[in-house]
C-alpha cells in the first residue's frame, strides 16, 4: 500500500540537510548560547547565525527577530505584549473571524481581561474586506491583527492594505504568517506590518521553534519573565539546535519557494480538476485565485469528514478536516462556518495540503480511490 502524506498545513517532515545541521547542537557543541566562554560563543554565533537567515527570510533587520517557541507563542506574545504596553492609551483590538485559535483564543482571553474586542466577518470566500477594519477603528484602538493565509482554506487576506489603513492611523497591526511564510512571498515592509509570527516546522524545520517579529519602536512587554535572553524580549536559555534548524529550513525555503509554488499550483489544481470530474456534489472553500498554492478544502456533501479521513488513512493518505490544533472535538469548523457552511456540510469537508516531495503520481492515487470512498459513506448516510 502507498503511503502519501497530504497534511502539509499541520507540519512537515524535516528535511536532511536540517537534521544535519541541527546534530552537532544535540551532541558536541552543547553550550548555552549566554555564555561568554568559547563554548557560549560558539552557540551564540550559531542562534546568530540562523536570525540573520530568518531576518532575511522576512525582510527585517536581525535586531528585531526574536525566537519563540512556536507559533502559538509568538502569536501570544504579540497580542498581549502590544495590549499590556498600551494600558491608558486604549484598550481595542481587531481581528478577524477565521484566525488561528492561537490569535482568537488569546484576543477573546484579553476580552475577558477588560479589553474591547471586535472580531471581524469575513466573506464567502475567507477574506476580511478592508472597508470594515477602516469602520471599525476607534481612538482607543491599541492593535489589528489578521493572519496572512488561512490554515484551513488556503485564502490570501489583503494583509498590505490592511497594514496601510493601520500605518494611517498609527496602530500596531500584527500578521500570523505561520501559514504563509515559505509558500509566498512574506516581507514586513511589503505587509506594512509591526509584528509578524513565523514557525519552523510548517517549512520542514524543527517543532518547537518560531519567531516573532517586531518593527523597532513598535509597544511591546514581554510575555515571560526571567532573563535577559533575546535582547530581555524573551526569558530562558535558547533552544539552539532547534534554532540552528530554523535557520537553515529558512534558507531551503527560500531557494525553492518560487519553484515549489509552481509544483504545489499544478498539484492542487489537478485534485480539483480530477475531483470534479468523478465526484458529484462537491464544493471547493476558500479563494480560488487568492490562495496558497498547496491548499485544497473541498466539501463532499452527505459524507461525513471524519470518516473520509480515516478512510483515506486506511488506504494510506494522510489528510485532515481542517486544523491539526483543532482535531477530536465536536465542533464543525469555525472557518468554515464564517465562510457560510451548513454545520452538516461543513463537517463534510477534508484539507489537502501538499508539499515539495508530492507528486502527480499522489493526485492520480487519490483519485482513484477516493470517489468509492465518497459513494460508500454516502451510501451509508442518512443525509440527503
Amino acid at each position: 500500500m502507498r503511503s502519501i502524506y497530504l497534511d502539509h498545513n499541520a507540519t512537515t517532515p524535516t528535511r536532511p540537510e536540517v537534521v544535519q545541521a541541527m546534530l552537532p547542537f544535540l551532541g558536541p557543541v552543547y553550550g548555552n548560547a549566554s555564555s561568554i566562554h568559547a563554548f557560549g560563543r560558539e552557540a551564540r554565533v550559531a542562534v546568530e547565525e540562523a536570525r540573520d537567515a530568518v531576518a532575511v527570510g522576512i525582510g527585517a533587520d536581525p535586531a528585531e527577530v526574536f525566537f519563540t517557541s512556536g507559533g502559538t507563542e509568538s502569536d501570544n506574545a504579540a497580542l498581549t505584549g502590544v495590549v499590556r504596553s498600551s494600558s491608558g492609551r486604549g484598550n481595542h483590538i481587531i481581528t478577524s473571524a477565521v484566525e488561528h485559535h492561537a490569535v482568537l483564543h488569546t484576543a477573546r482571553f484579553l476580552a475577558q481581561s477588560g479589553c474591547r474586542l471586535t472580531v471581524l466577518p469575513v466573506d464567502a470566500h475567507g477574506q476580511v474586506d478592508p472597508d470594515d477594519v477602516r469602520r471599525a477603528f476607534s481612538d482607543d484602538t491599541v492593535l489589528i491583527s489578521v493572519m496572512h493565509a488561512n490554515n484551513e482554506i488556503g485564502t490570501l487576506q489583503p494583509v498590505a492594505q490592511i497594514g496601510a489603513l493601520a500605518r494611517e492611523r498609527g496602530v500596531p497591526f500584527h500578521v500570523d504568517a505561520v501559514q504563509a511564510f515559505g509558500k509566498i512571498d512574506v516581507n514586513v515592509d511589503a505587509l506594512g506590518c509591526d509584528l509578524l509570527s513565523v514557525s519552523a516546522h510548517k517549512i520542514h524545520g524543527p517543532k518547537g521553534v518560531g519567531a516573532l517579529y517586531i518593527r523597532r519602536g513598535t509597544p511591546f512587554s514581554p510575555l515571560l519573565h526571567g532573563g535577559s535572553h533575546e535582547a530581555g524580549r524573551r526569558p530562558g536559555t535558547e533552544n539552539v539546535p532547534g534554532i540552528v534548524g530554523f535557520g537553515k529550513a529558512t534558507e531551503w525555503v527560500l531557494r525553492e519557494r518560487v519553484d515549489q509554488a509552481i509544483h504545489l499550483n499544478a498539484l492542487t489544481g489537478a485534485l480539483w480538476v480530477g475531483l470534479c470530474d468523478r465526484i458529484d456534489r462537491i464544493r471547493r472553500n476558500g479563494h480560488p485565485v487568492e490562495r496558497l498554492p498547496n491548499t485544497l478544502n473541498v466539501s463532499f456533501y452527505a459524507a461525513e469528514g471524519e470518516s473520509l479521513i480515516l478512510s483515506l488513512d486506511l488506504e494510506g493518505v494522510a489528510a485532515s478536516s481542517g486544523s491539526a490544533c483543532t482535531s477530536g472535538t465536536e465542533e464543525p469548523s469555525h472557518v468554515l462556518m464564517e465562510i457560510g457552511l451548513d454545520p452538516r456540510l461543513a463537517q463534510s469537508s477534508v484539507r489537502f495540503s501538499f508539499g515539495r516531495d508530492n507528486t502527480m503520481e499522489d493526485v492520480d492515487y487519490v483519485l482513484e480511490i477516493l470517489p468509492s470512498i465518497v459513494q460508500r459513506l454516502r451510501d451509508m448516510s442518512v443525509l440527503v
